[in-house]
């Protein structure tokens, strides 16, 4: 880990404005030195772990694609039974 992961999100020396400072030259290159600092944090998964990831919410997607068919059927079927006039 070199030292610029560790860059502080707050500006710091020359870089701090107060809030009285008027330039939106020096907002804006502090904005994108905190957004590349902030990238520089940002970890890739190996293509391992992108595999897993995807089947584990593909297999929990198709999981609640089936409770709430099975869901919809039951309720489905009991308002069959609750709102049907029975054969005399």
């Amino acid at each position: 880990m070199n030292s610029s992961q560790n860059a502080p999100s707050t500006p710091s020396g020359a870089d701090a404005q107060g809030p009285g400072s008027k330039n939106p030259f020096l907002a804006i290159g502090l904005f994108l030195r905190q957004i590349i600092a902030e990238l520089r944090k940002v970890v890739v998964p190996t293509r391992r772990e992108l595999v897993l990831y995807s089947i584990t919410v593909l297999i929990f997607v198709f999981l609640m694609i089936l409770l709430i068919f099975g869901l919809d059927s039951v309720f489905s079927w009991l308002s069959r039974i609750a709102f049907t006039v029975p054969d005399l």
